[in-house]
């Protein structure tokens, strides 16, 4: 088991993630933030209320999609649905779409497909905590990474958050 980022490192990261946001999206006026259910959550979570600290009285449209419905592996296993919670419209909207770590891109286009039942949006933007970029099966890549990570098939990028876990960590197993 190796750390890859401790907790100090994760809110460094998620804080950098944040500015780079703000550096691209400004006010947020025709910009979403939309969690990924159910890991992704923690993640959009913090960018959510840490984006509430660093612009004070703007106010950012912020959702949860869940995807179970529009996986390609649906009808191959059991999976809980998770509660989605987006009261706005996507139309014409600056997507951002947040998860916890990037792999095969299998979620991403499951949100890509689940997202359109809430408007067209104008573009669509993916904030990631961890980028395995060796293992994509779809030609998908994130817009904002917090860290890359290179690892084997066999190996486990685990996300370890402290309202779910105890303590924010990620490890490389």
């Amino acid at each position: 088991m190796k750390t890859i980022l401790n907790g100090t490192q994760v809110a460094i990261t998620i804080d950098r993630l944040c500015h780079q946001l703000i550096e691209n999206h400004l006010d947020f006026s025709k910009s979403v933030l939309i969690g990924l259910q159910p890991r992704g959550i923690y993640l959009s979570d913090r960018i959510y209320h840490t984006l509430q600290k660093l612009l004070p009285g703007v106010h950012i449209n912020y959702g949860k999609l869940d995807i179970t419905f529009y996986r390609d592996d649906f009808n191959t296993q059991l999976h809980v649905p998770n509660q989605t919670t987006i009261d706005f419209s996507l139309e014409n909207k600056k997507v951002i779409l947040v998860d916890d770590v990037l792999y095969t891109g299998r979620t991403t286009r499951s949100a890509l497909a689940a997202m359109l039942d809430f408007g067209r949006p104008s573009v669509v933007e993916l904030l990631v905590l961890i980028d395995r970029r060796f293992t994509r099966h779809l030609p998908i890549q994130a817009d904002y990474t917090g860290r890359t990570v290179d690892a084997i098939t066999s190996e486990k990028v685990k996300v370890r958050w402290a309202e779910r876990d105890g303590k924010d960590e990620v490890i490389l197993e």
